[in-house]
């Protein structure tokens, strides 16, 4: 049996046990003989990854959930062939996410942008069940509350475990928050309620879909929130933002004939 190293009690990282990077980050999160994985990746690192869930002697008959954070081709692509291997599990993802997976909207799932090039093969999906904001996953002794935590993309879900939050794209240690994209159905002013609901929670560790974990740093969210209330008025963010002031001075320097100084 291979040793498993926890993060926390009943919390194991995939990329951290393998002691390098796979892909996002890929929880495992089990109570006696019954686990759950949160996000999986991309489709080639799956074998390999429930490889090492086998070697840490986890009856790959137990795990009872496959939940998707969100609907990006980078957490998801491996979901399909997970089941595969997994098939006594459900997959489980919020009605946004599922509306996106099923259908098959590439561009949604950052799976198509043409732009750079980029496109990345999609499998069907189909999802067994869907969860909403204050449901519970109960995983042997434990309980893992759902919250809804939509900016970064639509039907983006964090998982809070205890003092734990499972944060998804919200946030990382060094202050970045998930890509803000309008064809990706970001929402800032939603992005910026869900970065106070993690700022004023009591949670005390956050577990991002990228990177290391670490503290809940009230002031490392507050000057993400300053940020993203300043992207709300800049043109830089297009359709994502709900207005550009400069116009409105403009305007009104149209109508009193201001040269320019």
């Amino acid at each position: 049996m291979l040793e498993r190293r926890e993060l926390f009690p009943s919390v194991i990282e995939l990329n951290f046990q393998s002691r390098r990077r796979l892909g996002c980050c890929v929880y495992l999160i089990h109570s006696g003989a019954e686990w759950m994985l949160l996000d999986i990746g991309y489709e080639d690192t799956v074998e390999e990854l429930v490889n090492l869930i086998r070697q840490m002697d986890f009856s790959l008959a137990n795990c009872r959930y496959l939940v998707a954070s969100h609907a990006d081709a980078d957490h998801v692509q491996g979901m399909h062939r997970a089941k595969q291997l997994l098939p006594g599990c459900q997959l489980i993802a919020h009605a946004e996410a599922k509306k996106i997976l099923e259908s098959g909207d590439r561009i949604a799932a950052f799976a198509e942008i043409p732009a750079q090039g980029i496109s990345i093969a999609m499998p069907e999906f189909s999802v067994d069940a869907v969860v909403k904001d204050g449901d519970h996953l109960q995983i042997g002794q434990c309980s893992l509350e759902v919250w809804d935590t939509p900016g970064h993309a639509a039907g983006q879900l964090a998982i809070r475990f205890g003092t734990l939050l499972f944060s998804g794209d919200n946030i990382f240690r060094d202050g970045c928050v998930g890509g803000i994209d309008a064809h990706h159905g970001s929402d800032i002013p939603a992005f910026i309620e869900s970065l106070k609901r993690i700022r004023d929670s009591d949670v005390e560790w956050l577990l991002p879909s990228h990177g290391p974990a670490f503290r809940n740093d009230r002031g490392l969210l507050q000057s993400a929130i300053d940020r993203l209330d300043k992207y709300q008025h800049m043109a830089d963010f297009g359709t994502c933002a709900l207005d550009w002031p400069l116009l409105d001075e403009w305007e009104d320097e149209l109508a009193r004939g201001i040269l320019p100084s």
